[in-house]
């Protein structure tokens, strides 16, 4: 991006060059931001809490750090933190009402590390309640709206990060994914989202949903932004018994690795009936480009998408019924007025406190443990999880890296499937097989369906978050989707 472009379009490479030869400061760029989500965010619903006392601050201090000399990827940078990540002094609300003025009292490791690489916290953003839901229309907030189409959804649950990006009201924010919710929105709102291998983000202060499968990633304009932001993210925290030990390399360093003689699968099974035209003509030309670079294109086997789909829920909901036990009105969190009795307690602080969706699940998971049901249920689903395990270290015997679409159709209507839960169920049905896997995955724009964007969804072997990147930069050298911004949030609309 050319240095005379609008300020909100820069990438983070140019921003740090700005600040670093002083062209402008954290101050001023963090102001920018700020006016801009005071400017366009009544449009979007992106965000639950701004914090502009805080993030000046920070802007100020790392001002003083630059003065000093210190250099860093992320210093003096404004982001936003998906609002599931506990950030002492600032309400975490989970978008529910059962969180709703809730202040940690800690910080979670992704933004302690943030902090002391000197980005400046803008604030919150909106998601669905718990992470739970597809769409980012189950939010005590109200739903967030996607910035080309405000008529459609964002995609969820890390749609009020997605839709930010998109909009440039934040040039990077973190997310979560537990079965697309990272990919699913950069894909409905035509920006880059990583989720990395299973414990390679820490999970200390990120509030659970499903433990087993929930992973903290990265969300940008470009391969080259979220490989900076996953880089200040990941690493092996002791306070979390599920992070990894295994070295991170520099993701940056690595964006230019060689690709010739990589192989690219492509799921037949993935390219069938239930997949849209165009997103399936914007993919294999995607897919072309990636040929062009030098890659192979391999056809491999995978046919365990709507077996994942019901193991996903099963499992999940399972996790989130046990996970979400604690907020029961006595503890903490949301408890209801004037109670009768302790189970009267229990039973309308729960019911008042979470929505129906986050309800619905835990009836699900609750269900799939109880006695008679476990083996049934739970059981039997943990061992058709290790079956796609097995069947993605195959096909990864005969690829380097998995190509496919990151959902069947793009971005749908807000509320369009409200009444309809399993097709919504449905639009997961490509991302969920690769968290119950514990493998990294990335989104990358590759086009549009009329003015909604369409992502294509790039897969690799536990720990390749690097080839992905690299994978994703170097198209993304050749193609220009990942430039593109909302005619509504130019500069100067």
């Amino acid at each position: 991006m050319s240095v005379t472009s609008p300020l909100s379009e820069l990438s983070l490479a140019a921003l740090r060059a700005g600040l670093s030869d002083g062209r402008f400061s954290s101050r001023a760029l963090t102001e920018h931001f700020l006016a801009r989500i005071q400017s366009h965010d009544a449009a979007l619903n992106s965000f639950i809490t701004v914090t502009p006392e805080q993030a000046l601050a920070a802007a100020d201090a790392a001002d003083a750090r630059l003065a000093a000399g210190e250099r860093g990827p992320l210093l003096g940078i404004p982001y936003a933190h998906k609002d599931i990540f506990c950030t002492a002094g600032i309400r975490t609300t989970c978008a529910s009402n059962m969180l709703g003025e809730w202040v940690a009292p800690y910080d979670a490791t992704v933004h302690q590390r943030l902090m002391a690489a000197g980005a400046v916290l803008l604030g919150k953003t909106n998601m669905d309640e718990f992470a739970m839901g597809s769409s980012n229309e189950n939010s005590a907030f109200g739903a967030v709206k996607n910035p080309w189409d405000v008529t459609a959804v964002p995609g969820g649950s890390s749609g009020g990060s997605g839709a930010a990006v998109a909009a440039r009201l934040v040039p990077m924010a973190t997310g979560t994914d537990t079965g697309g919710s990272i990919r699913q929105p950069a894909a409905y709102c035509g920006i880059t989202g990583i989720k990395p291998t299973y414990g390679r983000v820490s999970r200390f202060g990120m509030i659970a949903y499903a433990s087993s499968l929930d992973q903290g990633g990265a969300m940008a304009a470009s391969a080259e932004d979220c490989a900076a932001l996953l880089a200040a993210m990941a690493g092996h925290d002791p306070r979390d018994s599920t992070s990894s030990t295994a070295a991170v390399p520099d993701y940056s360093a690595a964006l230019q690795q060689p690709l010739a003689g990589l192989r690219v699968g492509v799921p037949k099974q993935w390219f069938a009936e239930g997949l849209d035209a165009t997103v399936a003509a914007r993919i294999e030309a995607a897919i072309v480009e990636l040929e062009a670079l030098g890659m192979t294109r391999v056809e491999i086997d995978l046919p365990d998408a709507e077996l994942a789909l019901a193991a996903y829920y099963l499992i999940a909901p399972a996790e989130a019924s046990s996970n979400l036990s604690r907020f029961d009105g006595v503890r903490f969190g949301y408890r209801c007025a004037a109670p009768r009795d302790l189970n009267d307690l229990y039973e309308r602080s729960r019911s008042e406190g979470f929505g129906a969706e986050v309800q619905r699940r835990i009836l699900i998971g609750t269900y799939a443990l109880s006695a008679g049901y476990y083996d049934a249920f739970y059981g039997r689903a943990q061992r058709a999880r290790r079956q796609i395990a097995q069947h993605f270290a195959a096909a990864l015997t005969h690829c380097d890296v998995i190509a496919g679409p990151v959902a069947p159709t793009p971005a749908f209507d807000l509320g369009a499937h409200r009444q309809d839960p399993t097709t919504m169920l449905l639009e997961d049905i490509y991302t969920i097989p690769v968290n119950l896997a514990g493998l990294p995955a990335m989104s990358v724009p590759v086009g549009f369906s009329g003015e909604r964007p369409v992502g294509m969804q790039l897969i690799g072997a536990a720990f390749t978050e690097d080839r992905l990147l690299a994978v994703a930069h170097q198209y993304q050298q050749r193609t220009e989707f990942h430039r593109q911004v909302p005619a509504a949030f130019r500069e100067g609309v």
